[in-house]
């Protein structure tokens, strides 16, 4: 059940053998990314349990999800557009069913990150499903 966007990052990581590259991948997505405006990192929107500053602002409208966020590490906001991609333009209700660690799986994304971006990446999933059965 993934999007037409994060079927396009699956794609890209497909054509890319080296981890190295996907790697760089993940950044310059995150480079591409508008930035959260500074207003809107406040602590409402802080994600706990990541090492890096970690922001997350919902959008939903006519029953789709949304979200932007940032980080101040640029690979923790290159994750940051992968989710993007994986949930922006899902029904709110379909959030929760999202399996992203299947889907984020056939990246091979967590094996090459570190216990703390790991344990990040989980904490930014719990806070999109929660934000998402918040504004069910």
């Amino acid at each position: 059940m993934a999007t037409d966007a994060f079927e396009e990052i699956v794609e890209d990581f497909e054509f890319l053998d080296d981890w190295e590259d996907r790697y760089a991948h993940v950044i310059d997505l995150g480079r591409a990314m508008d930035p959260l405006d500074e207003a809107l990192k406040v602590p409402a929107t802080k994600v706990d349990g990541c090492a890096s500053q970690v922001w997350i602002m919902p959008e939903i409208e006519a029953g789709t999800f949304r979200f932007k966020g940032d980080s101040d590490a640029l690979i923790v906001r290159g994750i940051i557009a992968v989710l993007a991609a994986l949930y922006n333009g899902v029904p709110v209700a379909e959030v929760p069913k999202v399996d992203a660690k299947a889907e984020l799986g056939r990246l091979s994304l967590e094996e090459h990150l570190s216990a703390q971006r790991s344990n990040g990446l989980t904490a930014m999933i719990q806070r999109i499903n929660k934000l998402a059965v918040e504004a069910a």
